[in-house]
């Protein structure tokens, strides 16, 4: 994979136009500047690399936008070493992000087709994480308890089977809704009891059960 010089300024363009819409993790920004999103879009979308745009990845899904991807894995609050699921794999972007935030990804793709290339690609640019293809909707439940869990996929309600995967004092992001979703940040308080904080509007691929 080339990388230049002009890659990393392009990525230094992003870091600062993500600050000013309001991400300040220092540890997401370094991420978000280190990963070489070029690498994850299609040859017709190369030039567009570094916009804070969603771009088309084939099988119906897209790349998000770099600011989604920054304002999620903030509200996730990732420290290193944290044991994080991320449901939908998608492109790899999200899943090399937080591998880049040291934590410990296990990361779960419903399309065969986006999972393979996913896997074949964080390989190539030497991101060591836990790939599984799956259904989404089951989490990986030998796995739990997760640190964190991420669902990239816009859900109609928040799945109990994720719920119950992520450990006391742990946290789960995920956009809910229909045609506009609201991000939702989830703790876990107790073994029964959960705190859920409202954090705007998105609008997400719809997260589909099963697998293809």
């Amino acid at each position: 994979m080339e990388e230049s010089y002009h890659h990393k300024g392009l990525r230094r363009q992003l870091v600062d136009t993500l600050k000013v819409k309001g991400i300040n993790d220092p540890a997401v920004l370094r991420a978000i500047g280190t990963v070489p999103r070029h690498a994850f879009m299609d040859s017709g979308f190369l030039h567009f690399s570094y916009k804070d745009q969603a771009f088309p990845i084939g099988s119906g899904q897209t790349i998000s936008q770099p600011y989604t991807v920054a304002f999620q894995t903030q509200l996730l609050e990732v420290k290193p070493f944290e044991k994080v699921m991320e449901i939908g794999t998608g492109s790899g972007y999200q899943a090399a992000v937080l591998s880049e935030m040291k934590a410990i990804v296990y990361t779960v793709e419903r399309q065969r087709e986006l999972y393979l290339k996913a896997q074949r690609l964080l390989s190539e640019l030497g991101y060591s994480m836990h790939f599984f293809y799956g259904d989404g909707y089951d989490g990986l439940p030998s796995y739990a308890p997760f640190d964190k869990i991420l669902v990239t996929a816009a859900a109609p309600e928040v799945p109990e089977n994720l719920l119950r995967q992520l450990r006391p004092g742990g946290i789960l992001v995920i956009p809910v809704g229909d045609e506009v979703q609201t991000m939702l940040r989830i703790r876990r308080v107790s073994q029964d009891e959960f705190e859920t904080s409202r954090h705007g509007s998105f609008v997400f691929v719809p997260f589909v059960k099963g697998k293809v």
